[in-house]
């Protein structure tokens, strides 16, 4: 019997600091390439329920939105929670990103009517041409401005409304916090600034030189911010981008 052929990230340890109910898919991917997954989750993110999201979905299922803006396949997961059809979200919609896309597709099985080129908020702000009417912005708690006062240069009426939010561990697991300290981590994947700050927030001992891996600008501008120094930035940015990244960071890192 032939020796199995040998895997781009054989004997390779990653940390995955996507949200847990997140991570599967990106854990599976790394998986496959040979590396092994530690899941430590640097955020948390809950539901949120509120008069304003409340209010807000109501207005969208009575057709009095002409868009609605899905930042994140959570925003999705909302929707699917709290509406009683996908016939209810009536509005066009923009959606930031393959995942949230895809998301998007599975739920309502539509496509959006938006995607930028580029998945940030910048990006799909730049993409909406001129127009008018209300906007749906359900976003995180703790995601930047800029968005709505874009949408409102273009002669839109966003209405922001928190549509879920986003909580730090005070620290990571025990298996990442004894990987970590001990050097045997090669590369760390984040997917969102607020990843970055959750991560950095538990204060964990870093031993070694892993390789900081982003899932775009944003996100490693965030690392850079907090003295990280960045190997890699995924291009596309999404989960198959960020692992190609993870590769050509390691490829570059000899153990």
């Amino acid at each position: 019997m032939s020796p199995r052929a040998r895997r781009p990230l054989d004997g390779r340890a990653v940390v995955v600091t996507r949200p847990a109910d997140r991570a599967a898919h990106l854990v599976r991917e790394l998986e496959r390439r040979g590396a092994a997954a530690i899941v430590a989750p640097a955020i948390v993110l809950r539901p949120a329920r509120t008069a304003a999201l409340t209010r807000a979905l109501h207005e969208l299922a009575d057709d009095r939105f002409e868009w609605i803006v899905l930042t994140s396949p959570a925003t999705v997961r909302m929707l699917a929670e709290r509406l009683a059809s996908p016939r209810d979200v009536r509005a066009r919609v923009a959606a930031i990103g393959d995942g949230t896309a895809e998301a998007f597709r599975r739920y309502a099985r539509r496509d959006p009517d938006l995607v930028p080129g580029a998945f940030t908020t910048t990006a799909l702000a730049r993409a909406f041409r001129r127009g008018e009417g209300r906007v749906l912005c359900a976003r995180a708690d703790i995601a930047p401005e800029g968005l709505e006062d874009a949408l409102t240069a273009k002669g839109y009426e966003p209405v922001r409304v928190v549509a879920y939010r986003t909580t730090f561990p005070r620290r990571l697991p025990a298996a990442a916090r004894t990987a970590l300290a001990a050097g045997e981590v090669d590369a760390i994947t984040f997917t969102s600034a607020s990843t970055v700050r959750g991560f950095v927030g538990t204060g964990p001992t870093i031993a070694g030189t892993p390789a900081i891996v982003c899932i775009g600008p944003v996100t490693a501008r965030e690392a850079r911010g907090h003295g990280m120094r960045v190997s890699a930035v995924a291009d596309p940015h999404t989960t198959a981008g960020l692992v190609a990244a993870v590769e050509r960071a390691l490829v570059r890192s000899p153990r």
